[in-house]
């Protein structure tokens, strides 16, 4: 399975997190992006989810820019299947992307119209990795788009 990190430039700058889980990429906007330090956890709001193709998408949307800022493959650390571990609030997931390797937990912290998730860093070799501001699709930056 697939994951994508896209940069967004909008009202602000965030990152949009987004796990492919069957035919939709399950989505949560990071105002923060993912950290590399197991002892910062990061806010993960979870938002709409999104068609497979919008993981591709770089460029400017509205008033926005998007960069792919990171792309690769996931898989669950967690038993069962990805959608009932969603459900119960709890993932733990290992990336194998172009710039981020190892392993982070999704927790639910709250529910509602757009729930709340804390994106936690697993300690591994991952830890403290410092990836670049380009897109790896283009090689651009948010402020060259």
């Amino acid at each position: 399975m697939r994951f994508v990190i896209q940069q967004h430039a909008a009202r602000t700058l965030h990152y949009d997190f987004r796990l492919q889980v069957g035919k939709v990429l399950k989505s949560w906007a990071v105002p923060k992006g993912l950290s590399t330090d197991p002892r910062e956890k990061r806010l993960a709001v979870q938002v709409e989810d999104h068609s497979l193709g919008h993981g591709k998408f770089e460029g400017r949307i509205g008033s926005g820019r998007v960069i792919l800022w990171d792309a690769g493959t996931y898989r669950p650390l967690t038993e069962g299947s990805v959608s009932a571990a969603l459900d119960d609030g709890h993932l733990s997931f290992w990336l194998e992307g172009k710039k981020l390797r190892g392993g982070w937990t999704l927790q639910r912290t709250s529910e509602g119209a757009k729930p709340q998730w804390l994106l936690i860093k697993r300690r591994d070799d991952g830890v403290g990795a410092t990836p670049g501001a380009e897109s790896v699709r283009s090689g651009r930056t948010i402020d060259e788009i």
